[in-house]
């Protein structure tokens, strides 16, 4: 199974609550490997395997939790 990187910014983060809430909300998609939500640079990363994913999955569960994503960069 590949792994590819994926990065994007997300807004509306404004405590530790709200890191937490995006980073396992994108852990629990199928086919994420690793993901690392920064409060601080408001940045999410995501190592996930691009057969069980699209950068649109990613955004769409972003968005589902009440947190806005930026343009997804990577495959």
């Amino acid at each position: 199974m590949t792994v590819e990187h994926y990065q994007f910014s997300v807004s509306g983060m404004s405590c530790e609550h709200c890191r937490c809430r995006v980073q396992r909300a994108l852990e629990a998609l199928p086919g994420v490997s690793s993901v690392e939500v920064d409060l601080e640079t408001g940045s999410a990363d995501i190592e996930a395997a691009p057969e069980s994913i699209t950068p649109e999955d990613l955004v769409a569960k972003v968005e589902e939790v009440g947190y806005e994503a930026g343009e997804v960069t990577g495959p």
